[in-house]
């Protein structure tokens, strides 16, 4: 059988030597996305940027040509129609090289992008679309009529560069060059009319241009900010993910370790109980001299030290075999109708001899009419023996120990042992409590033990749907309560009385 625990403590290691190299692989990986960036943050951010200024011009591929025709309409009341078709006609043309382009970046493939070659594309396009909308300003050469057409060339620069703001929020380079040009041409062909309104609605235009083109870049962040908390959102989610996969996979090799662990103690104890039945038995020969009398004395002694160290190591490897059927879930439960005072009484009579080589004074208390309960019979006796062996161990000469089989407050019935020995600090019940765990001051106090007793009592009062609880003070002593519940409590059940219909009494007896 393989050494399970060494390679499965190997793959813990392993994990735990990875999370360093996983942390410097991402900052290097956040460094190359900052440097290869055109926004200054992340690659992946430019291409989530460039992807919504696509979608946003391919949203506008109809409504933008329908506005453009409105606004041709409009200036052919003070322009010849035909400077106006041909105007509407550059710009619808120059709009659809822009959502050309924005398709064509839609079907590329993500894998091969480039951030930088997309941009200046982009850049590009919208130049081209920004002098078109700046020819706008050659109106002023085809109409006599300068002041109402001055008036008409500022609202629809203003239309264009709010709608074009808005559409190219995600790429500000594109905002300033699809807007600018017909600004500037505009502006001054304002201030080429000359007069106080032209010179008025020359600086509006220019101060519009300026709060949309902010207005973009307060979009452009906004955008970026909300990329920014999604790409943390996914990076958490994936974390997490990874997290709960490493916690699946640490708890599988728990549990094989903790199945090999089981296996192994099962093992070594029945290979070790073989010669220890040898040496406890011939032991006990020697010790009684049924062969014939011992001549050394001595030897008499030795044998009995023999016999009774046998015995102890052979408590050991039956605890330790009972804990790991327990912990295996291999320990069934032969369960019947018992009665736990009896039990008690039992424990209490052969646990009394060491009481007493001790001066213990060990009192009982015993409930009266206490029904029968319905558990396995060697677990329970071997519950109360440990609470009780445990209790006399480290209880100091002439102390006391009591026990106690009553009903509990839920209609249960429970075992309380109670002492006053040195008890134990509260920092210590845990370790108490779990498996070969021994507090300090039991360790100065008392003989040696394995530290299973407990444990093995908390699994058989867990295996009965029972509880076990440790109450404990330090230098006023310790009282351990076992509970069985309701449930496996055998009270007698009331008689079935028959309810029968006096009608059908009546005719039965006619």
């Amino acid at each position: 059988m393989p050494f399970t625990p060494a390679a499965i403590d190997g793959d813990v290691r392993a994990q735990m030597g990875r999370e360093p190299r996983r942390s410097s692989q991402k900052t290097v990986f956040d460094a190359r996305q900052r440097l290869t960036s055109t926004s200054g943050t992340r690659a992946s951010f430019d291409f989530e940027l460039l992807d919504e200024y696509a979608n946003s011009r391919l949203s506008g591929t109809l409504a933008l040509p329908a506005l453009l025709l409105i606004l041709a309409m409009f200036a052919s009341l003070w322009v010849p129609v035909l400077a106006a078709v041909a105007w509407v006609t550059l710009v619808i043309g120059a709009n659809t090289a822009v959502v050309l382009l924005c398709r064509r970046f839609k079907r590329a493939d993500p894998q091969k992008f480039n951030a930088g070659q997309w941009t200046t594309n982009f850049i590009a396009a919208e130049i081209v679309y920004g002098v078109a909308w700046s020819l706008l300003s050659l109106f002023s050469l085809t109409t006599q009529d300068a002041q109402n057409l001055a008036v008409a060339m500022f609202a629809m620069v203003l239309v264009g560069v709010a709608t074009n703001a808005v559409s190219t929020r995600t790429l500000p380079g594109a905002t300033l060059m699809s807007t600018l040009p017909a600004t500037l041409t505009v502006g001054f062909s304002l201030i080429i009319s000359g007069g106080t309104l032209n010179y008025a609605l020359a600086a509006v235009t220019l101060g519009g241009e300026i709060f949309f083109v902010y207005l973009a870049k307060q979009l452009h962040a906004s955008e970026l900010e909300t990329i920014k908390h999604q790409a943390e959102k996914d990076a958490l989610i994936y974390e997490l993910e990874e997290a709960r996969h490493m916690s699946d996979e640490a708890r599988r090799h728990a549990e094989q370790a903790n199945i090999a662990k089981s296996q192994f103690l099962a093992t070594m104890s029945h290979e070790l109980r073989t010669p220890l039945n040898a040496i406890i038995g011939f032991s006990e020969v020697l010790k009684s001299e049924l062969l014939g009398p011992l001549n050394v004395p001595q030897y008499k002694e030795y044998a009995g030290d023999i016999h009774s160290s046998g015995q102890h190591l052979l408590n050991l490897i039956n605890e330790l075999l009972d804990l790991s059927r327990i912990e295996a879930g291999k320990y069934e439960l032969n369960e019947e109708a018992v009665s736990l005072i009896d039990i008690a009484e039992d424990c209490r009579r052969m646990m009394e001899i060491r009481a007493k080589a001790k001066g213990i004074d060990l009192t009982v208390s015993y409930g009266s009419n206490l029904p029968k309960l319905w558990g396995d019979e060697r677990a329970i006796r071997q519950v109360v023996l440990n609470l009780l062996s445990n209790a006399i161990k480290f209880t100091p000469q002439s102390g006391k120990v009591q026990l106690i089989v009553t009903r509990s407050g839920d209609g249960g019935q429970m075992v309380s042992v109670r002492d006053n020995g040195p008890g134990i600090p509260e920092d210590e019940i845990e370790t108490v409590l779990s498996s070969f765990g021994q507090g300090s001051l039991a360790q100065k106090t008392a003989e040696q033990g394995a530290g299973l007793g407990l444990p093995i009592v908390q699994k058989i009062m867990e295996l009965h749907q029972g509880r076990f609880d440790l109450f404990s003070k330090l230098r006023f002593g310790t009282e351990v309560i076992a509970t069985f519940p309701r449930a496996r409590v055998m009270d007698a059940l009331a008689p079935v009385v028959e309810k029968r219909d006096r009608l059908r009494i009546y005719s039965e007896g006619r």
